[in-house]
């Protein structure tokens, strides 16, 4: 039974304070057709020991397979120090630090993933954080919108993440804000250059530029980015944390750098966990940060001379009036910004190259295999990190059922969201896959072929 402090005189006491004769009567402006009733499909309440059991069950339905499926969410090898130390009762129970002088060390940590953010992505500013990747784009949409003061379009590729542009989608276009779809180059799976320059000259407000994109393949950064800024728009980075390690930081864009990166912070010690938790990021040229949602940790002194930590900009609605917050998201996923930190301290920059490297290796490694089969060929002809898409055969649901049978998650269908590539994965190989696992995907996919 929950805890529930309030007496039945208590309660009385309440409503006839408020003038209201029952607690239900404080609902009454809800039409008794939107009001569910009973509960029904809830099911009874169960003891200890059958939740013990039901959950037990449902753990066991968890299978470990090996695992090639990348889009979004990477399974990387987190050194066993990070969760150690994030889980300590300091990190994992710690709320958000609103009393400065009682959350020295949770400030710390959180202004120290600030630098690392703002080095890793060549940029003057990082908050501390966003809901996750797909949210933060469209943060940075509306950021962008804010700072332009004008247009309320936004370019976005088609090679941007069908997931990500389904949920910017869906918390900007209330806001009158219009997401304008540019083609990928179908030889290339990059942005389509001679669709974009349709858009030349007219009123936008942010091109959002993905790097790697969702197929894998590298855009030219550089190319993309003085056009937009040419047309007097903003760019939005949309970055892999990891593949910075090895390419060109969204700062060092083009002759001036892209203006706001944001991406999912998954990739830096966060586990796959069945779905989440995850981070989203953001970083910024120092001229946008009062545009910025989120929180910005300061480093100061005391009247001492102390080295002191402090929320330094924190203009969202909890703290300012709403009309006048910058987001309204509320959530802060600081546990995981905290091993995320942890993380990037563990490794550094060096072990950041590494395991990019590694990664990127064992994808060219796999897919060099798989195109000895016939009819398996790569889909696009393009740089790429880490991922890529594969053209099959035979259809890719059949074939990567057979391979889940054997044990081995062979990629992602996309035949759903780009109909045009026809039977068509995406295929992610991280430095967790060894020699032995590379066969172990080629015979599983030689077997579901034949």
């Amino acid at each position: 039974m929950p805890f529930i402090p309030h007496t039945e005189p208590d309660i009385q006491a309440m409503l006839a304070s408020v003038g209201a004769p029952s607690i239900d009567a404080l609902f009454d402006e809800i039409p008794a057709a939107l009001r569910t009733g009973k509960l029904n499909a809830v099911p009874e309440g169960m003891n200890e020991m059958q939740v013990t059991r039901l959950m037990t069950e449902r753990a066991a339905q968890d299978v470990t397979l090996l695992n090639f499926i990348g889009a979004g969410a990477y399974e990387h090898h987190i050194p066993s120090a990070v969760w150690q130390i994030v889980t300590r009762g300091e990190f994992y129970t710690a709320y958000t630090p609103y009393q400065a002088e009682a959350s020295q060390g949770t400030l710390q940590v959180l202004y120290e993933y600030q630098t690392m953010m703002a080095s890793l992505t060549g940029l003057d500013v990082s908050n501390a954080s966003l809901y996750d990747g797909a949210s933060g784009l469209a943060e940075a949409m509306l950021m962008a919108v804010r700072a332009h003061k004008g247009a309320r379009r936004i370019l976005i590729p088609a090679s941007v993440s069908p997931i990500y542009r389904s949920v910017a989608h869906s918390i900007v276009r209330l806001q009158d804000i219009e997401l304008v779809e540019i083609p990928f180059d179908a030889s290339t799976g990059t942005t389509d250059l001679t669709a974009l320059q349709q858009q030349a000259g007219s009123d936008f407000a942010a091109l959002v530029i993905p790097q790697p994109n969702f197929f894998g393949a590298l855009e030219d950064v550089d190319a993309l980015t003085q056009w937009a800024h040419a047309q007097g728009a903003l760019v939005i980075a949309l970055v892999n944390p990891l593949s910075l390690a090895l390419l060109k930081a969204p700062g060092q864009w083009g002759a001036n750098g892209a203006d706001i990166a944001v991406g999912e912070g998954q990739p830096l010690g966060i586990p796959l966990s069945s779905g989440g938790p995850y981070f989203g990021f953001m970083c910024c040229k120092q001229a946008l940060v009062r545009q910025m949602p989120g929180r910005i940790i300061g480093r100061t002194v005391d009247l001492d001379g102390k080295q002191g930590y402090t929320l330094t900009l924190q203009a969202r609605e909890q703290h300012i009036r709403r009309a006048k917050a910058t987001s309204n998201i509320c959530s802060n996923q600081g546990l995981m910004v905290t091993a995320a930190t942890i993380y990037m301290a563990l490794t550094g920059a060096d072990g950041l190259r590494r395991t990019a490297s590694a990664s990127h290796a064992n994808t060219q490694a796999l897919v060099e295999k798989a195109c000895t089969f016939p009819g398996v060929k790569l889909a696009f002809k393009s740089a790429r990190f880490h991922e890529t898409v594969l053209q099959l055969p035979k259809p890719a649901a059949d074939v990567l059922a057979k391979m889940a049978a054997q044990g081995v998650l062979g990629g992602l269908d996309i035949g759903a969201h780009y109909p045009q590539l026809g039977s068509a994965i995406l295929v992610c190989a991280t430095e967790t896959k060894t020699a032995e696992d590379l066969q172990r995907y080629i015979t599983a996919l030689q077997h579901a072929l034949t």
